[in-house]
């Protein structure tokens, strides 16, 4: 026997805002989304507390110290976004509700992205009063000048390592993994770039943490814009654009 549809009874679409919603809230409606923005909270404050403390009441490296917490810990929160549901394997269920896998996955990227940014205004609003309370502590006049160069390029450098930690994710499906490489590229680059003229060229060329440089202290020239595009290309672009065929074409179980 054929089963037939009843006239009128069609599935609607799901809207793409309550996809966003959705992913929006599984970034702290977990015990490790919790946890991380926890710890992503206290790191800021003790790291404008410590850099005033160290270096006086200048509002620029409060700002820049208050964001190496979210450097390292919002690529693990969006490593962990685009990887729970294999971890979980709720993938089925998702792409079962929602077939068209590259609106799931645009609803995932966009939140962990805007976190970034939210991170950046958090560390902001904590550098202005740490700098004002250094500065009556110590007796000294605050320093407030901040260039909106080197400040737009600090928060865009915060974007990228969120988009990295997606990419990673993405191409992955494996938490532990992509969390190991995003957090040891570092360390190994820092090796790579010791191994003569070749390896400080390749470092120049593809890590991340070397070509962003020049944009957050906002003097981003036309050949560091190349060597910026380059390393994005290699570890954003490409492991995302990847990760999405993979997601979209693969086989979920």
């Amino acid at each position: 026997m054929t089963a037939t549809a009843t006239p009128g009874m069609t599935t609607a679409p799901t809207p793409f805002h309550r996809l966003l919603a959705v992913e929006a809230r599984k970034l702290v409606d977990t015990r490790s989304g919790k946890a991380l923005v926890l710890v992503l909270v206290g790191l800021v404050l003790a790291a404008v507390t410590a850099r005033g403390a160290v270096s006086g009441p200048e509002l620029q490296a409060l700002v820049n110290a208050a964001g190496i917490g979210p450097g390292t810990l919002l690529p693990v929160l969006g490593i962990l976004t685009v990887t729970g549901e294999w971890s979980h394997r709720t993938a089925l269920t998702t792409f079962t509700l929602e077939p068209r896998r590259g609106r799931v996955l645009a609803a995932k990227f966009l939140p962990a992205l805007a976190a970034a940014v939210a991170a950046c205004v958090l560390a902001v609003l904590a550098a202005v009063p740490a700098t004002a309370v250094t500065a009556a502590v110590q007796g000294v006049p605050a320093v407030w000048e901040v260039d909106p160069a080197a400040l737009l390029g600090w928060a865009g450098v915060q974007v990228l390592m969120v988009a990295e930690g997606l990419g990673m994710g993405v191409l992955l499906l494996n938490a532990p993994a992509a969390i190991v490489i995003c957090l040891a590229s570092p360390m190994v680059w820092a090796v790579v770039g010791r191994l003569g003229t070749a390896g400080a060229t390749l470092a120049e060329w593809f890590d991340l943490n070397t070509t962003t440089g020049p944009l957050m202290s906002g003097d981003l020239s036309g050949g560091g814009a190349a060597r910026l595009a380059v390393s994005a290309l290699v570890w954003i672009a490409v492991p995302m654009a990847a990760g999405a065929v993979r997601v979209i074409r693969g086989e979920v179980r």
